[in-house]
């Protein structure tokens, strides 16, 4: 094959693939038309051989496009080649930045992108609907709908009338809202802002005490908020939760945990997750855990609690591994 220089895009393209290898190159494949499919498989099959010069050389192009591509959208061309003339020298910068596409360059008001919706709304809701019209144009789907939400109902319907009949504007107008936009922007957007609070981080809180004080937690908030008791439940994961798992992901989890901690996490448990998990034993085995239950004789409350917990750990480390599928409320989970 020809060196780096003087490969075409399909070329550097259908290197990429063959070095990513099937499983990842067919992850991309999902994301390309059919056309752009047939012209690499075709390349790639007429591909004989690949030097590691070229095969390092292509890796190290797209890397660097990748990450110009990054810096893009975390906050412009100019802060893009900044940091790429520290990373990779200027001349070196200018050519990867030089390399990218049209579809690749920074879009109107991309420095918004990464405001938060509500903090965006406080500085452009008194704007006229013209100019609220044209910033949310270009801003994501969730940012523009949480924003007209939450516009006063005549100006909603102002505002989404401008942004459907709108059709071409100036160059000069779109810098100049930018610039101003920018300007009182300018402190909220280069602050590093930390979210705090919410849902996801109570359930991270509850998911880590001890069962006995996520018990109580959960039943003052049923009553005080059901509705948010319920939405923390949908994204909790209890030891009684072990009948979310399939057979398959049940087996899977039992394979790590301890014998004697298994027989005391179901001592405290009802019979019907005893039952799921005894079914996905062996007939030996379970026999054996069952009679270890029975010669257990009464136990702690506060030691079944503990083997629970340590079940519920292996579980959610094997969800984070990808190792195991936990079906979760709010919806049915479709799996292929």
């Amino acid at each position: 094959m020809a060196s780096e220089q003087n490969l075409t895009g399909l070329q550097k393209a259908a290197v990429l693939l063959i070095a990513l290898g099937p499983e990842k190159s067919a992850l991309v494949f999902k994301h390309l038309k059919e056309d752009e499919i047939e012209d690499l498989t075709l390349e790639i099959a007429n591909t004989r051989s690949i030097s590691p010069q070229v095969k390092e050389s292509v890796i190290n192009e797209f890397y660097e496009i990748c990450l110009a591509q990054q810096y893009i959208a975390e906050g412009g061309i100019g802060y893009a080649k900044e940091l790429l003339d520290k990373a990779l020298g200027s001349e070196k910068a200018l050519d990867v930045i030089g390399k990218l596409t049209a579809s690749l360059q920074v879009k109107p008001f991309e420095f918004v992108r990464k405001t938060d919706a509500t903090q965006l709304l406080s500085f452009i809701q008194d704007e006229h609907p013209q100019t609220i019209a044209l910033i949310l144009s270009y801003l994501s789907v969730s940012q523009s709908s949480m924003i007209i939400s939450a516009l006063s109902p005549e100006r909603q319907a102002d505002v989404a009338k401008r942004i459907a009949t709108m059709d071409r504007t100036s160059p000069d107008v779109i810098k100049e809202v930018e610039r101003v936009l920018e300007s009182k922007l300018a402190n909220l957007v280069n602050q590093d802002y930390t979210i705090i609070g919410g849902v996801d981080q109570v359930v991270e809180i509850l998911n880590s005490v001890d069962r006995g004080t996520e018990k109580h937690i959960m039943e003052i908030l049923e009553i005080e908020d059901p509705e948010l008791a319920d939405e923390i439940r949908k994204k909790m994961f209890v030891f009684e939760d072990i009948l979310l798992l399939d057979s398959r992901s049940i087996q899977r989890v039992l394979r790590d945990v301890d014998n004697n901690e298994l027989g005391l996490a179901l001592k405290g448990s009802n019979e019907e997750v005893q039952n799921v998990i005894f079914e996905n034993l062996s007939k030996r085995l379970a026999e054996m855990i069952k009679e270890d239950m029975e010669f257990m004789g009464p136990v702690r409350m506060k030691d079944v609690e503990e083997a629970q917990q340590k079940i519920v750990n292996i579980i959610r480390k094997l969800e984070d591994s990808g190792e195991i599928v936990i079906s979760r409320g709010g919806g049915d989970e479709i799996i292929v």
